[in-house]
């Protein structure tokens, strides 16, 4: 995709965005247009609960709710270092977790992952792409930051608009 393609497909998301009133509504928005831009097969957001330390998809493209400790996975050690990962040999990567593969039945070949911000700067959860054909790129996880902090962005919105 063309970077004005992008550009556009960006400000299309935005103005959609904008209309979703629940998590329910706006999740799969950003989920569609994040694989759509970045060309990924599969999104997850993960949320984090520090009371249990533990995280639970929010959203998972075709599998059911997951729960893992947030000390476990790439999506555990970008909640630790706070910062994206891109890795295109999942396999040889220490904190790849290949029994959710076994459970969920899906073969992941490579992942990124984004820290999702709350307005307090502390990650409360984890956008994850996986298996983009031909591998992520490092300019992926600009698009991947964008995203992850509109997520972040739209879920403080929405609670707000939950506690009037």
């Amino acid at each position: 995709m063309k970077n004005a393609q992008i550009h556009t497909k960006l400000a299309d998301f935005g103005r959609e965005l904008l209309y979703k009133t629940s998590l329910a509504e706006g999740l799969p928005l950003v989920s569609k247009y994040a694989k759509e831009i970045i060309g990924a097969d599969r999104c997850s957001m993960f949320i984090y609960n520090p009371d249990k330390n533990e995280f639970w998809t929010t959203l998972a493209d075709g599998v059911d709710r997951i729960v893992i400790s947030a000390d476990k996975g790439i999506v555990g050690e970008t909640l630790r270092t706070k910062k994206p990962i891109l890795e295109n040999a999942v396999h040889s990567n220490p904190y790849f977790m290949g029994d959710l593969d076994k459970i969920t039945g899906y073969t992941t070949k490579n992942v990124i992952t984004a820290p999702i911000f709350d307005y307090k700067k502390e990650v409360g959860g984890v956008l994850e792409l996986l298996n983009k054909e031909g591998g992520f790129q490092e300019s992926d996880l600009k698009y991947m930051k964008f995203f992850a902090q509109y997520v972040g962005e739209f879920i403080e919105l929405i609670n707000l608009h939950e506690t009037k």
